[in-house]
């Protein structure tokens, strides 16, 4: 196969694999994950841009979290200039990816529901215009009946 057949046939986008995973339920382990990731990234970032202030790994990690949750303890922060500028990039980046998260989640989950609830309306609807139908081919059929006999009435005066 050639390298420009494999461009076309991409594999799933990051947001065709959101939109299957809200759909599906399933969303919250690429969530954590999303997370856990997130804040591997920056507790690494943290320690290397400021090591004074956050002399291991894990101290970095731990910041990161408290710091993307927008809990903000205290126990562990920055003191120096690049620190301080890492650390309210990181605030500014963890209430925004929450907030982006929990709407696009709650868009997935609701646009699921939206289908389903038009899917189970166009059964509705289906079962509906069959019971109309059946309806319709009785009073048609009273009707034959009634001319019929009516046309014998007046065809016999």
């Amino acid at each position: 196969m050639s390298q420009l057949a494999r461009r076309k046939r991409p594999g799933l986008s990051l947001q065709d694999r959101a939109r299957r995973a809200a759909m599906s339920g399933r969303v919250i382990p690429y969530l954590a994950a999303a997370i856990a990731s997130l804040a591997v990234l920056t507790g690494f970032v943290a320690t290397v841009l400021d090591r004074r202030d956050f002399p291991t790994l894990g101290d970095g990690i731990w910041w990161s979290i408290v710091t993307l949750g927008t809990v903000g303890y205290g126990d562990i922060v920055p003191h120096t200039a690049w620190g301080r500028v890492f650390g309210g990039v990181v605030i500014v980046f963890g209430v925004t990816f929450i907030s982006v998260l929990v709407a696009t989640v709650t868009s997935f989950l609701l646009a699921t529901e939206q289908r389903e609830g038009a899917a189970e309306a166009e059964a509705e609807l289906t079962s509906a215009e069959e019971a109309t139908r059946v309806l319709l081919r009785d009073i048609a059929s009273r009707l034959t009946a009634i001319e019929a006999q009516l046309g014998s009435i007046t065809g016999s005066g």
